[in-house]
């Protein structure tokens, strides 16, 4: 499978203004595509359903469940997300192929079985009163989903960007098409269309790892094995993945901000609609993001490590660790300049953007503080990924633990403070733990060269 660098950097060779800004655009369609056509789909299938699907309260349940299913999907099978990519890294670099379809599979099923016995139960207690129908398609979509973003993460692991925009766009485009014709079926008739769209969306990517990575067995356990899965990006996983939605559970059932929509299900009308807007304006900041570390870093990262390997000498060691410093610096400056640029739109177009959303202007306080603070989170993500280059997992998890708190803390103390501090609680956590990150990762490149020689 081709590397997205490799594309980026083709393109880039042209050497033009207009094979600049195509890597940029190709870098933002394909960082942020499964996100944005993930938000834009939901959306859709509550626009057009509004008119059709009686009483309209339905659409705001179904879009009630939908988020409830990815955010709960999201935290479980983050525990397994980036642990089973890593044993996955690990068997490529040991030329161990054979072994990642199967274990692929005894994975699948075992998250499959996991995510059925938490469902079943909860179903029943969540939903009373509800058909069977509908608590069957709630578990089998919460099954799917689960399976879709192991999938996803692993393809991401692979390298395989295009693969996973391809299967995002068939599989929510049948979403949409299905969503169309069942919407006569109420609440029923929309999840199952959003079931059938995620189950071809998983088979394909499915289908890119068993055309890419064939193997004689079908399914095995090896990742279980002691030493395989790394513990610490465990619980990596599920503290950054608790940590992007903690914000939006304190909100959905804090009694002041909140209100029932579906069986114990709640929603916040006043802080969801501006999250899933400022989640659109990360687009920028995410291809600044893709360019600057598979093209540039990836760089300077395979020199400075395949010098100290074939024994380069201690001058070129010291003029690529060099170049990855610079180049890291100026990546995340990069970012923070754009985000910085959609911010100053945001603040000056927010109102006009809410009004053709069809949202109230008193939502605007917060949407321009949900941009700052979705701008800091692709500076985060920046910082992560350079620190999971770098093999520094306990820096990983410190941050994402640190993030997880604050957000949470933070989030409740906003509530308590009042409507003008809505949102500063996800913002200032991710400032803080961005600050920590940065002095951690200026204090591990000061050392990298002695840590690569001495402590291996």
């Amino acid at each position: 499978m081709a590397g997205i660098g490799f594309e980026l950097r083709k393109l880039l060779r042209r050497d033009t203004f207009s094979g600049l800004m195509m890597a940029y655009a190709y870098a933002g369609v394909i960082s942020s595509g499964p996100w944005v056509l993930s938000i834009v789909a939901v959306l859709i299938i509550g626009i057009f359903s509004v008119p059709v699907v009686i009483p309209p309260d339905l659409v705001r349940q179904f879009q009630t469940i939908l988020t409830t299913i990815i955010a709960a999907s999201l935290i479980l099978s983050g525990l397994v997300q980036l642990s089973f990519t890593r044993y996955c890294a690990d068997r490529i670099f040991k030329k161990e192929h054979g072994l990642l379809l199967p274990n692929l599979n005894g994975l699948l099923l075992l998250v499959t079985v996991v995510a059925a016995a938490l469902a079943i139960p909860l179903v029943i207690v969540v939903f009373p009163g509800s058909s069977l129908i509908l608590r069957l398609l709630i578990v089998a979509c919460f099954v799917t989903v689960c399976n879709v973003w192991i999938g996803t993460i692993l393809l991401s692991g692979l390298k395989a960007y295009k693969a996973i925009l391809v299967n995002f766009l068939l599989g929510y485009g049948i979403a949409l098409v299905l969503a169309w014709g069942l919407r006569h079926w109420d609440l029923e008739g929309l999840l199952l269309a959003f079931l059938v769209g995620q189950f071809v969306l998983f088979k394909g990517m499915l289908y890119v790892v068993f055309k890419g990575y064939p193997s004689r067995h079908f399914i095995q356990f090896d990742f279980l094995r002691a030493g395989r899965m790394y513990l610490s990006l465990v619980f990596t996983g599920f503290f950054y993945n608790i940590g992007i939605w903690i914000d939006k559970i304190v909100f959905w059932y804090h009694p002041w901000t909140s209100e029932p929509v579906i069986g114990l299900l709640r929603g916040s009308p006043i802080y969801d609609l501006p999250v899933f807007i400022a989640y659109l304006a990360i687009i920028p900041g995410m291809a600044v993001f893709l360019m600057r570390i598979e093209t540039d870093f990836v760089e300077y990262y395979d020199r400075f490590y395949d010098a100290v390997r074939e024994g380069g000498s201690l001058g070129y060691i010291h003029e690529m660790k060099d170049e990855m410093v610079r180049i890291t610096r100026e990546g995340i400056y990069d970012i923070m300049k754009i985000q910085g640029v959609v911010i100053l739109l945001v603040v000056v177009a927010g109102g006009t953007l809410l009004q053709w959303a069809g949202i109230s202007r008193i939502h605007l306080p917060l949407l321009q503080i949900q941009v700052v603070a979705t701008g800091f989170q692709v500076v985060f993500l920046g910082l992560l990924n350079v620190f999971f280059y770098l093999d520094r997992r306990n820096r990983v998890l410190l941050l994402t633990g640190l993030f997880m708190t604050l957000n949470g803390l933070l989030s409740w103390l906003s509530i308590q403070l009042g409507p003008f501090f809505y949102g500063y609680g996800f913002a200032v956590s991710l400032v803080i733990a961005v600050s920590v990150g940065m002095v951690l990762l200026d204090r591990d490149l000061d050392r990298l060269e002695y840590e690569t020689f001495m402590l291996q």
